[in-house]
């Protein structure tokens, strides 16, 4: 008994792990394209490499609307479901209902990309201190993800003495969206999951 929750806990580590990095690079690239970031840019062009493969697929049934490639958002959907249902299985041998499970998607999409901002941020603020003024594809990447944000708080928070206080603002934001936004969309899907019924 005691070894077989060893190896679910094993595998639902690495499960975690593996989904949660393949994520990572198509929220990432949704992301970039959204903000028109380089496509050049050796950052973009990794991503590119490795998330296109899936959406090469889904472009046949999931066109570009208004310049934005939705197939991502549909892949990040696939993969965040595919993620959940198999942790949900290991666990507690129980398969979601389709309205929960989306859900819950939803929710873990949100949750990932609030992150990604907030983690750029971080980065960002970070570097600016241990090398200001630095220009690398890295940091190229880091404004264009941020700048969209950080550009209109600075309206309502100008820069005093030289100091940029921004990010403060964007990031209290950003983890109030967390708090009243996405873990209330996680627990409601929570609440409507229940083993599907065949």
């Amino acid at each position: 008994m005691m070894s077989g929750g060893y190896f679910s806990q094993a595998f639902i580590f690495l499960i975690t792990t593996v989904f949660d990095i393949y994520l990572l690079a198509v929220a990432l690239r949704f992301l970039l394209q959204l903000f028109r970031a380089d496509f050049y840019n050796p950052i973009s062009q990794l991503l590119v490499k490795i998330t296109n493969p899936p959406l090469k697929y889904i472009r046949k049934f999931v066109p570009g609307f208004k310049g934005k490639d939705w197939s991502s958002v549909v892949l990040m959907l696939i993969i965040i479901s595919v993620k959940i249902s198999l942790i949900t299985l290991i666990s507690s041998g129980r398969v979601l209902a389709l309205h929960s499970l989306f859900i819950l998607s939803l929710a873990g999409i949100l949750k990932l990309v609030i992150n990604i901002f907030m983690i750029s941020i971080f980065i960002q603020v970070i570097l600016s201190w241990v090398s200001p003024g630095a220009y690398n594809p890295a940091t190229v990447i880091l404004n264009r993800l941020t700048e969209p944000l950080l550009g209109p708080a600075r309206k309502f928070i100008p820069p005093i003495g030289g100091l940029d206080l921004s990010p403060i603002l964007v990031i209290i934001i950003l983890q109030l969206s967390i708090i009243l936004v996405a873990t209330p969309l996680e627990h409601f899907g929570i609440s409507l999951s229940f083993p599907a019924r065949f």
